[in-house]
């Protein structure tokens, strides 16, 4: 499927991002899984200054406390880590185990969303 969809994204690298919005209209879009640049790149081209990117980080060792084990071949391909060199987040929400932290990070980014609408 990966193969199959990277097949797609050469020949239109915004193929799924149009897709996944075509005929809708929402205030706020919430794209929980864009893997790629070229996802970023054509939302950005697609909602120019309004679009927010967020990243949700986890060090390794609270990973590996939820189960997650890394798998050479899956975890180390582009669906998987596009974009861990992109460092231009709009948002970067610390996910390492500490629940009031991430609570607060969490209404922050509410916050803003709230005062967009």
């Amino acid at each position: 499927m990966i193969l199959w969809s990277d097949e797609k994204r050469q020949a239109d690298p915004g193929c799924f991002c149009r897709k996944a919005v075509e005929g809708f209209s929402q205030p706020v879009w919430l794209v929980s899984d864009a893997r790629r640049m070229s996802d970023v790149q054509w939302f950005r081209e697609a909602y120019g200054p309004v679009m927010q990117t967020v990243r949700v980080v986890a060090s390794e060792q609270s990973r590996q406390q939820r189960g997650w084990v890394f798998t050479p071949g899956v975890d180390d391909v582009e669906s998987e880590c596009g974009l861990d060199n992109f460092g231009d987040f709009d948002w970067v929400i610390e996910n390492h185990g500490d629940e009031r932290r991430l609570q607060e990070q969490l209404e922050n980014l509410l916050d803003f969303i709230h005062s967009r609408l």
